[in-house]
């Protein structure tokens, strides 16, 4: 029996030992990726486009054969949909901490990845959010946040200035949907306006579902405006200049990178003029430039769309994440941690990605655009 027992543990020792070497299975560690985006409710089609911008990294880095401490990785995506709402956003991190993700992307909106990041760090996962643009969510002493583009104090402070400086704007009215996205948005922007000497004649908000804005732009009316600034996203936005032209208002609209989709022309009907809308997108990536002209094909490809709203940045989180897994050797979160806050010069196809001591990019591009004839059209990349 003694003899018997020897053999079956020399057995089960070799058998372990070619495991551990991955000489048994051609994929021989499973790397655990949660995805979080609205895949429903009013902006489902951004969560939608965000999550396969996760497909195709995903895709991508297992046709590589990525290796991860001498075992081939085989990358599973575990795609949640939040519906854009805190509170529902706190089940889906649990959900994913309980099956063990190996880290998370997301939230994707700032609300969202906010309520969930003290899920995400009690835990010890790693979350890199594509698109969440509050800066207090890098702002809460969490080890484990992170952010591919660059935030609203950005964005705001960009808009901000250039509507006092280029537009030349003197009177200044700020709406907002009361969302963290879109309330802080308006924050940074008025901030920055008052800095260059702008004047902001009126404020005033609405809620992120509302579709009637008469009242408060009959308010906006009367303190005859030059801009209107809208902290929200494009669904409310292309109403707004819809009543903005039936109200008589002849006021340039701004707003962030939420109102700055592809579809806006259409939310406003036949009502928005060229060169009406300025807005601006984190991240200033050329349209020629190699690595973005290959996403956005490979991406139609697979997709049979464009990649819209947050999709790159998504990509590239993906990317940067299994990075950091590669050159820590290791997909266990509490080892590659250090390396992902380490990451600095990652080539992505937004651009260079270098984390600071709060896991913000470092020195993000902002893009400045317009709509001429229905279509986007860059004013400038400015940093």
């Amino acid at each position: 029996m003694r003899k018997l027992h020897l053999v079956c543990l020399n057995v089960a020792t070799v058998a372990a030992t070619i495991l551990f070497n991955g000489s048994i299975s051609a994929q021989d560690l499973t790397v655990k990726i949660g995805h979080v985006a609205p895949t429903s409710g009013r902006i489902g089609l951004a969560g939608k486009a965000s999550e396969n911008g996760a497909r195709l990294a995903i895709d991508e880095l297992n046709a590589k054969g990525v290796s991860i401490g001498g075992l081939k990785a085989k990358f599973e995506l575990l795609a949640q949909d939040d519906a854009a709402d805190p509170s529902r956003s706190t089940m889906v991190a649990q959900k994913l901490v309980g099956a063990k993700v190996n880290g998370v992307i997301g939230h994707l909106t700032s609300g969202t990845s906010i309520a969930a990041s003290k899920i995400y760090s009690d835990a010890g996962i790693p979350q890199i959010s594509p698109s969440a643009t509050n800066p207090r969510f890098t702002r809460s002493g969490y080890k484990t946040t992170f952010r591919v583009l660059a935030d609203d104090t950005q964005l705001g402070s960009a808009l901000g200035r250039y509507a006092v400086r280029e537009l030349k704007a003197t009177r200044i009215v700020v709406i907002d949907d009361r969302s963290a996205y879109g309330q802080g948005m308006a924050e940074e922007f008025s901030k920055a306006a008052k800095a260059a000497g702008g004047n902001l004649v009126d404020a005033q908000y609405t809620n992120d579902t509302a579709t009637d804005f008469t009242e408060i732009l009959t308010a906006a009316k009367s303190k005859n405006p030059d801009v209107v600034f809208f902290g929200g996203f494009a669904l409310q936005a292309g109403p707004i200049i819809n009543q903005m032209k039936q109200l008589g208002i002849n006021a340039k609209l701004m707003g962030g990178d939420g109102v700055c989709t592809a579809d806006l022309p259409q939310q406003a009907g036949d009502a928005m003029t060229d060169g009406q809308v300025v807005c601006a997108e984190a991240g200033g990536v050329e349209s020629g430039a190699p690595a973005m002209a290959k996403f956005r094909a490979d991406f139609k490809q697979k997709f049979g769309t464009d990649p819209e709203y947050y999709a790159r940045y998504v990509y590239d989180a993906v990317m940067v994440m299994a990075d950091a897994m590669v050159r820590a050797g290791s997909s266990d979160p509490a080892k590659y941690l250090p390396a992902l806050a380490a990451t600095s010069g990652y080539s992505g196809v937004t651009g260079p990605i270098t984390f600071d001591e709060k896991g913000d990019i470092r020195n993000g591009a902002l893009t400045l655009l317009t709509y001429k004839g229905g279509k986007k059209e860059v004013v400038a990349v400015v940093r």
